[in-house]
């Protein structure tokens, strides 16, 4: 049985229903599931995990949220060697520019990254809703 970690920050309520959104993806399959807001994540749950999946919205000039999200990934980065990496977030506005970034930081750790990331404009509703769902799905495949 796979285990897997979702830690997210999340400050309008979006990137927190994407976590739920690819929990729910997850849950079709026989996996261990630990899911919690960055405030409450610990390295210990990197450490358990298979496969770490980690969220927040784009802030500012296009990086992740910087007082909780960011001290956490650079306190796990070395603990994400070898491991399957998710990242997801929603953005109100460029092109998702820190998920390329974040993409790219994340493999310079040696995780192994799925599928670039999963992004959504704003609220993930209809099919931004379901684009999670399969995110959820495909990462424990």
């Amino acid at each position: 049985m796979k285990k897997v970690a979702i830690i997210y920050w999340s400050g309008t309520g979006n990137t927190e229903e994407m976590a739920n959104l690819i929990n729910k993806g997850i849950e079709e399959k026989e996996c261990e599931v630990r899911i919690c807001p960055v405030s409450q994540g610990k390295i210990e749950d990197i450490d358990w995990a298979d496969i770490v999946i980690l969220g927040s919205p784009s802030m500012g000039s296009e990086t992740i949220e910087e007082d909780e999200m960011e001290p956490f990934v650079e306190s796990i980065k070395n603990n994400l060697g070898d491991k399957v990496v998710g990242l997801f977030g929603s953005y109100d506005w460029g092109d998702g520019e820190w998920m390329r970034n974040w993409v790219e930081r994340m493999e310079s750790y040696g995780a192994k990254v799925f599928d670039e990331g999963c992004i959504v404009n704003l609220a993930p509703e209809g099919d931004q809703g379901s684009k999670c769902i399969d995110y959820g799905r495909r990462i424990v495949e």
